[in-house]
């Protein structure tokens, strides 16, 4: 069975997905803060500590309301549990809970509007929100893991972001480097992302320049068809004067 958005079920699960889009997007964005907030100050005091944990726990409820209501809309649930096994990761699994800051995406969708009706500028308003997001994050969670430990590096945040961004460039200078296993378990990811990331670009690039030359290719040819049209009307012009002065030199 698929899913068929004339179904009364799936209008209700899309109408839900609508209404919590926004709810969503300021929650993953509380526990973005809240999450990073004592990584960056390691000397936050205890209740501000408590607070930020009341945050992440909270956030994570709302996230997993969410999938239930719309597991519980679905006209196949087995259906959309296969499509959306991140998600029934995500909730089952609270170590994956900062994945769930990738719904932050959707905070594009503003951006995406100024972007226009091209689908390559919708691309590139994503790529920048989404490579600025995944920096952040890998920053903070490679800090976490990272400060303390025998023989790390990786001590602030400044060298948790320059770390990032190097990694996230497939740059890799060396200079900073994860020391513990959660650690490069992050810069893997990172690198993965940084691999995806060029790709999107030089698929971007490629796109713009095959779109260049066959404009350029389209005005060529429309000027050598403009050409070819006024030679031919000149050609008829000829004809009809050349056709006009047959019978007169007859007559004469």
């Amino acid at each position: 069975m698929t899913e068929n958005p004339g179904d009364p079920g799936e209008r209700q699960r899309l109408r839900w997905e609508r209404a919590a889009d926004h709810p969503l997007t300021v929650a993953a964005l509380a526990f973005l803060l809240a999450w990073s907030w004592p990584v960056l100050d390691p000397r936050l005091s205890a209740p501000w500590r408590h607070f930020c944990w009341a945050i992440t726990w909270a956030a994570w409820v709302v996230f997993a309301v969410d999938y239930v209501v719309r597991l519980v809309l679905a006209d196949d649930r087995r259906r959309f549990v296969r499509k959306h096994l991140l998600d029934l990761a995500v909730v089952v699994l609270p170590i994956l809970r900062p994945l769930r800051l990738l719904r932050l995406i959707t905070l594009l969708t503003v951006l995406n509007r100024r972007a226009g009706n091209s689908l390559r500028g919708r691309v590139a308003t994503y790529v920048v929100g989404a490579t600025a997001l995944v920096t952040y994050v890998a920053s903070v969670a490679e800090l976490s893991a990272e400060r303390g430990q025998p023989g790390a590096n990786i001590e602030t945040f400044g060298d948790s972001l320059w770390w990032a961004l190097v990694t996230m460039m497939t740059v890799g200078y060396g200079d900073q480097y994860p020391v513990t296993t959660t650690g490069r378990l992050i810069a893997a990811g990172l690198m993965m992302c940084g691999v995806a990331l060029i790709g999107v670009v030089t698929a971007t690039f490629a796109s713009w320049l095959v779109d260049r030359v066959r404009d350029i290719g389209e005005a060529q040819q429309t000027a050598t068809r403009e050409d070819v049209h006024r030679l031919q009307q000149e050609i008829r012009a000829l004809r009809r004067e050349l056709g006009e002065r047959g019978p007169d030199r007859r007559a004469g």
